[in-house]
């Protein structure tokens, strides 16, 4: 990474380039800060709490900042208590960034998106590059919230024609517990229920890749969308052999749907509404782009994958038993939804 490419021309090398990082107590954030922090040349890191993004005037915040890197995502999938899916704070946040960037005068803006954005269909092509056109799950709030965050940043740029800008379209992201990782445990939870016809392809990102494509977006100016991923993708008989101890129900598509609504309004699985399409088509990207410009991943899909993923006991299981186990979880969780439906409609006619 060149950090001479942080400052402007006019500047000489021994001024400091300034760089803002929301985020930055997260997984991933705290990488790009290391990242950045030991880059060659003097670069200076700022970071804004995630607590100031919603409520603190921003502008005193990136007073100074020669690049914004926003990661900070509000956005959790849990199993606990109101998981407030369609709440779009990550867009309201992003706009504010985008104001204040605009208002103090920042040269170049790094965002944080994700291959949701191109939505998971059965006549996706394989793979696909940053011209797809966006049309993600309407159901998926996430990958809604990204899209219109890609939408307003876009006029950002058509206002702000000096200024640069790159788009992060990350695969789903593991070895990161926090934020940037939830996707990826929520596929996996989502897998659980499987199609009658096999596994689609599958892609996984390790946390430490993503953060080195961050950096380089900051530190080299990138302009323009940039997908993120390793090479190729897995096939899905080869996503099925690395996942050999999950159990999997497979069903079809619209039993397969009704389990999964039923698993989610349970709190059975981190899975909200939207996600199940992403479990069952292909939706595997381009990484030329991103290639091009001197980025290159240091884990593939498998070890990405295995890293990120804790080794369980089913996996010594036969195929039959971990279907048998897969039968009973989720034979359990239909039943439980056909008894929470009953007692609904009995508190109903009480009243």
């Amino acid at each position: 990474m060149a950090s001479d490419s942080l400052r402007d021309p006019g500047e000489t090398s021994a001024t400091p380039a300034t760089v803002v990082v929301t985020g930055a107590d997260g997984g991933l954030g705290r990488r790009v800060v290391a990242l950045l922090e030991a880059a060659p040349g003097p670069v200076r890191v700022r970071t804004v709490d995630d607590d100031a993004l919603l409520g603190a005037d921003l502008k005193p915040l990136l007073e100074g900042a020669d690049v914004v890197v926003h990661l900070a995502s509000v956005f959790r999938s849990a199993l606990d208590g109101d998981p407030a899916v369609d709440r779009a704070d990550d867009v309201t946040a992003a706009q504010r960034v985008l104001d204040a960037a605009g208002d103090v005068g920042v040269a170049h803006l790094v965002l944080l998106s994700s291959a949701t954005v191109y939505g998971a269909w059965a006549n996706n092509p394989m793979p696909l590059t940053e011209d797809a056109t966006l049309r993600p799950v309407p159901e998926l709030a996430f990958a809604v919230q990204r899209a219109e965050i890609e939408r307003r940043l876009s006029e950002w740029r058509h206002d702000h024609p000096a200024a640069t800008a790159t788009v992060l379209r990350p695969v789903p992201v593991v070895g990161d517990e926090g934020a940037a990782g939830w996707l990826a445990r929520a596929l996996h939870e989502a897998r659980r229920v499987a199609d009658l016809e096999g596994d689609p392809p599958a892609q996984f990102l390790h946390v430490d890749d993503l953060a080195g494509a961050v950096a380089l977006a900051a530190t080299a100016r990138l302009d323009g969308a940039r997908n993120v991923a390793p090479d190729a993708w897995l096939r899905g008989s080869e996503y099925t052999a690395l996942d050999a101890g999950t159990p999997k129900l497979r069903l079809p598509e619209k039993a397969g749907d009704r389990v999964s609504r039923v698993r989610w309004r349970l709190r059975l699985a981190p899975t909200p509404p939207g996600l199940q399409p992403y479990a069952r088509h292909p939706w595997v990207v381009a990484n030329d782009r991103l290639r091009a410009e001197g980025w290159e991943p240091e884990h593939s899909h498998e070890e990405a994958f295995v890293d990120g993923t804790p080794a369980t006991a089913l996996a010594t299981l036969s195929p039959r038993r971990r279907q048998e186990i897969a039968l009973g979880v989720t034979g359990g969780a239909l039943a439980a939804g056909a008894a929470a439906g009953i007692w609904a409609l009995v508190r109903r006619a009480r009243r």
